[in-house]
C-alpha cells in the first residue's frame, strides 16, 4: 500500500479545517467583541517499520500525516470603538462579566451593549441578567459607569446620582481554554480552570470604559497571508496525492 495517499489526505484534511477557521475569522472581522479562531495541529502517531537492519541500529519510524490538535480563540483585547449608547460598555484589558442563563448556569462575556429589562435590571446584550443583579429602573434619566465598574444613576427629579451597585470582572488561568458558546459568551472547562473575581485595574484586570465597543481582534492583513499560506499547503499535499497515483500506475503497468 503507498501510505503517501494516505499521509497527504490527513494534510488535505487538516488544511480545509484552517481554511475553514480562517473563513469564520473573515466572517467576523465586524462582528464586535469577536474573538479569532486559531487551528493548532500535531503530527500523528509514528509506527515503528521492521527493516532488514542489524540488530544494534537505530529503530525506524514512519510518520502517519497530520492531525488537528485543537482550535483556540485569541483573547488579544479588539480596538476600543466609540459607541452610540451610554450603556455600550467595553472592558479595556482582561476580564470577562459573569451572566446567568435562564437554567442558571453562568457564562462570562466580554461587555457589549447592555440593556434594561422590564423589571429595571441591567443585562447583557442578549437579554441574560448580570450575576452582579443591579437595578438602576426603568425611567433612569442618566447611567454612569466608572473605571472600577460603580454603576451610577439619576432618576427623573434627582440632583445627584445615586450609586446602585458594582459590575464584577472575573479572569480565567487560561482563556484559550474557554469553550464558545456563541453570541459573544464563553463556559469554563477544565482547561480554562474557574473563574477568579478581582477587581478592576488590580492585579491585571483590565478597567470598564463605558460608551465603547470592542471591535473583533481580527487582522485582515494576518487572515489573508494565512489563507494564502494553507491553500498552498492544500495544493501541495493534492500533488502529492497526485503523484503517488501515477507512481502506482507505473507499476500497474510494468506487468503490461
Amino acid at each position: 500500500m503507498n501510505d503517501s495517499l494516505y499521509i497527504a489526505a490527513t494534510g488535505m484534511q487538516a488544511q480545509q479545517k484552517n481554511v475553514e477557521t480562517i473563513a469564520n475569522n473573515l466572517a467576523n472581522v465586524n462582528t464586535p467583541g469577536f474573538k479569532r479562531g486559531r487551528v493548532s495541529f500535531d503530527e500523528m502517531v509514528y509506527r515503528h517499520i521492521q527493516g532488514a537492519v542489524p540488530n544494534d541500529a537505530a529503530p525506524i519510524f514512519m510518520g502517519n500525516g497530520v492531525a488537528m490538535a485543537s482550535l483556540m480563540k485569541s483573547f488579544a483585547v479588539g480596538e476600543l470603538k466609540p459607541g452610540n449608547s451610554a450603556l455600550d460598555i467595553a472592558i479595556r484589558g482582561d476580564g470577562f462579566v459573569e451572566v446567568v442563563d435562564a437554567e442558571g448556569v453562568s457564562a462570562f462575556s466580554r461587555g457589549g451593549t447592555f440593556a434594561v429589562d422590564r423589571d429595571g435590571f441591567l443585562t447583557a446584550d442578549n437579554g441574560m441578567p448580570l450575576k452582579s443583579s443591579i437595578r438602576v429602573g426603568t425611567e433612569a434619566a442618566s447611567i454612569v459607569v466608572d473605571a472600577d465598574g460603580r454603576v451610577y444613576v439619576r432618576q427623573d427629579g434627582q440632583g445627584n446620582p445615586v450609586e446602585v451597585g458594582k459590575l464584577d470582572l472575573v479572569r480565567f488561568a487560561d482563556t484559550s481554554g474557554l469553550e464558545p458558546a456563541g453570541a459573544g459568551l464563553y463556559r469554563p472547562t477544565q482547561r480554562s480552570g474557574e473563574p477568579m473575581p478581582g477587581e478592576p485595574g488590580e492585579a491585571g484586570f483590565g478597567q470598564f470604559a463605558q460608551g465603547f465597543i470592542e471591535a473583533s481582534n481580527v487582522n485582515l492583513a494576518q487572515e489573508m497571508v494565512e489563507l494564502m499560506v494553507a491553500q498552498r499547503a492544500y495544493e501541495s499535499n493534492a500533488k502529492v496525492i497526485q503523484a503517488s497515483d501515477e507512481m502506482l500506475a507505473m507499476s500497474n503497468n510494468l506487468r503490461k
